[in-house]
């Protein structure tokens, strides 16, 4: 059972690298992935391989220390920016998935260190708040977790200054959709700036917005799961 976990969670990580490339989010060797299989082990995408290109034996099983694990039959290096992926992981016991990626709207945010902040999304309130800007960090040094720790607990993605941008969620599939959420709404933010402005959300409807998450997150999950709850609630008198 474990191992068929384990070459599912390496088919979906070679099926997100594909659609990050297809879609232009990254080029060349650009971006990684991981997802967190265990309470010390993760699956994390090889240095120096296009994510558009990967195979699932080309994966890396690391611990969370951002070692190769015994056992481990890729024969290749993880991604440099492992310790960002660590970072996240260290500090949010929820999220088992990473996506880092160069998607061309949200990286030039990033590189006019613009965070998308203002209040024009109903879908970036409920994902994201906003989307801030962590200070630029040396590439594949310390520097690169020790930027997004401040953000880490608060948000479910950012930008990276003069970088990208990282997203992080419950699967790998979910990050991916927040990527797609980060990317898209850069894109509406230039194209809102290119008019000139737009007209922002009041506190009140941002407020009522942020109530409704919890709504939005029984209705995208499944109806037998919700049940189960239920069901498990009821038996203890709750």
């Amino acid at each position: 059972m474990e191992k068929d976990m384990q070459s599912d969670v390496r088919e979906d990580i070679c099926k997100v690298g594909r659609l990050l490339y297809d879609r232009g989010y990254v080029a060349s060797n650009d971006g990684n992935i991981s997802v967190r299989t265990g309470e010390d082990e993760l699956i994390i995408t090889p240095s120096g391989v296009s994510k558009g290109r990967m195979d699932p034996g080309m994966l890396v099983r690391c611990d969370l220390q951002g070692n190769v694990v015994a056992g481990d039959a890729s024969g290749r290096f993880p991604s440099s920016e492992v310790k960002m992926h660590l970072a996240v992981y260290r500090n949010r016991p929820d999220v088992r998935a990473v996506v880092h990626a160069h998607p061309v709207y949200a990286t030039a945010f990033a590189i006019c260190r613009h965070a998308l902040e203002e209040p024009y999304l109903p879908e970036l309130i409920l994902n994201f708040g906003k989307i801030p800007v962590a200070d630029f960090a040396m590439l594949s040094t310390d520097e690169v977790p020790n930027s997004i720790l401040p953000y880490v607990h608060d948000y479910n993605g950012l930008l990276l200054a003069n970088h990208g941008a990282v997203a992080w969620g419950k699967d790998v599939w979910a990050a991916f959709d927040l990527m797609e959420t980060i990317e898209h709404s850069a894109k509406i933010f230039k194209a809102v700036h290119d008019l000139g402005g737009g007209v922002e959300l009041t506190p009140g409807q941002v407020d009522h917005l942020r109530g409704m998450h919890e709504f939005y997150r029984k209705r995208a999950s499944h109806r037998d799961d919700d049940a189960g709850t239920a069901n498990s609630s009821k038996n203890k008198g709750e």
